[in-house]
């Protein structure tokens, strides 16, 4: 594998720079004095912030566009071998890494290196963990999976031993970091266009765990199945917490605001009792906050900061995040596209202010679709009211005959009316006709189904 010597700055060329994950690390490369050049499909804020700070963008990938000079070639796993920029890389015999490496290997720079896994809420969970080391003023290097307004985007160059990441399981990336923490938030089916089943997955998360050192810590959800089977054997320092007392952390008393924002009593092994208050909705954030808490405690920073810090923070983009309102209804966006986050998102929104919870959902990928058909029918079913887009595609190809009328279908099965349509215009169309004063509007997915709030909230 080829070695990057940071003290030796290289230009080095991105092959889908403008990812959330590829453009922070193009970032920080850049604040180290590294050459960036590289390539994505259209313009979006991410490449222009880059091309400000001086890397070279092209858009549209074309073998021409790796010119001489250039010394190392990065790629996400999306890029495959008959990408034209790929080809040419092959031709020139220029050294490659994937994204994961590359990141692995930044790891490596820093004296306490941080990275959360898990199936659900990795960006929430590094945000919120972002914001305590802000207010804790640690000036950490942050990369994180969403856009978090407070930095100004998904990137923040630090200057401490601190760097905060979040980490993949997806092609099992993150057994290519070198992390000193390492939280585990959850574990289940998911990415089964690459992972053979749920044994394989915990197969990983389990290598995962084993690249602590000695000297390293695992934070780990407790309420993962067997999940001493993850921990076994591990040389490094274990904390739990969970919704159990047998956890190291656990809550205790939830209650929710009038807006389904929670507070709770935290719980610790040494006995020791915290109250703690935020200001995004749902249980399932009660669990992302004591991950996090878990690990401020680690770090030593004070009870004081890290409520503050919680009692603060907002949310990232597409996370529960409000968009405005029209027509005297309200329209919310979530990045759900698990059967799991979908009933954690409209589980919070039967605690938010509504008169009808309509979902709008587009599902993510046709083997997603396909592999939790029920489970999406199931979850989807806790709302009131139902609209499905096509299907997002993302890195696929439609070759298992899979459609969102197919969810549809299932989900009439199980007595729940459904509408579909597909494109965004008459989804917009009909929401204007039906939804009314007081309804909770929620465009769900992990594609681009957010601009039919954008586009609404612009008429």
């Amino acid at each position: 594998m080829y070695q990057i010597n940071f003290k030796n700055p290289i230009h080095i060329y991105f092959i889908g720079i403008g990812g959330i994950s590829m453009s922070g690390l193009a970032e920080i490369l850049l604040s180290e004095g590294f050459r960036i050049s590289g390539s994505d499909r259209t313009q979006t804020p991410l490449t222009c912030r880059l091309e400000e700070k001086g890397a070279v963008i092209y858009y549209g990938q074309r073998e021409e566009n790796l010119s001489s000079g250039i010394d190392l070639v990065v790629y996400t796993s999306a890029i495959k071998p008959d990408n034209p920029e790929m080809i040419a890389t092959n031709k020139l015999n220029l050294p490659s890494l994937t994204r994961a490496q590359l990141l692995g290997q930044m790891m490596k720079n820093y004296k306490t290196p941080i990275a959360i896994s898990g199936t659900h809420g990795k960006t929430t969970t590094t945000s919120m963990i972002s914001q305590i080391l802000l207010e804790n003023n640690d000036n950490p290097t942050l990369s994180i999976g969403g856009i978090y307004k407070p930095i100004g985007g998904n990137i923040r160059v630090g200057s401490s031993d601190l760097f905060v990441t979040e980490a993949c399981e997806y092609t099992n990336s993150f057994l290519s970091f070198y992390p000193k923490i390492s939280i585990i938030l959850n574990i289940e089916e998911d990415h089964l266009d690459f992972f053979k089943d749920l044994r394989d997955i915990r197969n990983s998360f389990h290598e995962f765990a084993r690249l602590l050192p000695s000297d390293g810590t695992l934070i780990i959800n407790g309420d993962i199945d067997c999940y001493r089977e993850l921990t076994s054997g591990l040389p490094c320092k274990v904390i739990t917490y969970g919704s159990s007392p047998d956890c190291d952390y656990y809550p205790k008393d939830i209650t929710y605001d009038a807006s389904g924002c929670p507070s709770f009593y935290l719980m610790r092994r040494d006995g020791k009792e915290e109250s703690f208050s935020l200001r995004v909705p749902g249980e399932h954030n009660v669990y992302n906050a004591i991950a996090a808490i878990a690990l401020a405690d680690l770090l030593e920073i004070p009870d004081s900061v890290t409520a503050r810090a919680l009692l603060s923070y907002g949310g990232t983009d597409r996370r529960f995040e409000y968009k405005g309102k029209i027509n005297g209804f309200t329209i919310i966006d979530d990045y759900a596209h698990h059967p799991t986050e979908i009933k954690a998102t409209l589980h919070a929104a039967a605690n938010y202010p509504h008169h009808t919870i309509w979902c709008v959902f587009q599902p993510h990928t046709y083997t997603r679709t396909k592999a939790f058909l029920t489970e999406f029918a199931k979850a989807l079913s806790l709302s009131d009211e139902i609209i499905l887009t096509d299907i997002y595609a993302a890195r696929e190809k439609d070759t298992l005959g899979i459609s969102s009328e197919t969810l549809q279908a299932e989900i009439e099965k199980l007595g729940h009316h459904c509408y579909y349509f597909s494109s965004f215009e008459e989804t917009e169309n009909f929401i204007l006709k039906n939804c009314t004063k007081d309804d909770l509007l929620i465009t769900m997915g992990a594609g681009d189904v957010v601009k039919i709030g954008e586009n609404l909230l612009e008429k």
